[in-house]
């Protein structure tokens, strides 16, 4: 468990630079550069996201301490949700209605997986993994809801061709992922 703590402090620390130190970023980049920011920023995620498999994996193995049992029913809101996840992360570089809507569709595909996630599993690993995430995200997003000007920053769009794309590119994701993909990664069928 140590190790997916430590992991998932490395990882959301570096991904909450601009939530708790914005002005120290801005610093860094002007005396350094931006490139190395985002080599700096790199390497500490890709740290933190060895620790998180690695710590997850060992904590799941070694026989999942459990908080709470919920109810076979829950794993079909979960994979329900799931879907709604991916079309949103798929969303986040278009602009269309989905982009506009949301405003910061990645940070709603996190919560969404997040929670999702927390519904099927409550193993102490995964409420501690899932509830890192989803506190994060929430965080990150009355963050940039507070820098000034959000509410001009994202403009209207009518639903469109990015919004197909997303839909189409999300479905076909969930599809790999709900099929293939988790098992692989995971070893957890969501099936």
């Amino acid at each position: 468990m140590a190790f997916l703590i430590l992991g998932l402090v490395v990882f959301l620390a570096s991904h909450s630079v601009r939530i708790f130190a914005d002005d120290a970023r801005t610093r860094f980049i002007a005396q350094r550069g931006e490139n190395a920011y985002k080599g700096l920023y790199t390497v500490a995620s890709l740290i933190g996201l060895v620790l998180i498999i690695y710590g997850y994996a060992t904590a799941r193995a070694a026989g999942p301490a459990v908080l709470y049992d919920p109810p076979i029913w829950m794993r079909h809101i979960t994979v329900t949700l799931m879907w709604f996840s991916f079309v949103s992360l798929s969303a986040m570089k278009g602009k269309g209605w989905i982009n506009s809507r949301l405003k910061h569709p990645m940070l709603a595909g996190i919560k969404i997986w997040a929670f999702a996630h927390l519904l099927a599993n409550g193993d102490v690993a995964s409420v501690v993994l899932f509830g890192a995430f989803l506190a994060w995200a929430v965080v990150d997003r009355i963050s940039a809801k507070r820098r000034a000007g959000e509410a001009d920053a994202h403009p209207k769009y009518p639903f469109g061709r990015p919004d197909i794309i997303a839909i189409v590119a999300g479905s076909v994701l969930y599809v790999i992922f709900l099929f293939w993909a988790h098992q692989w990664l995971i070893g957890v069928s969501p099936l």
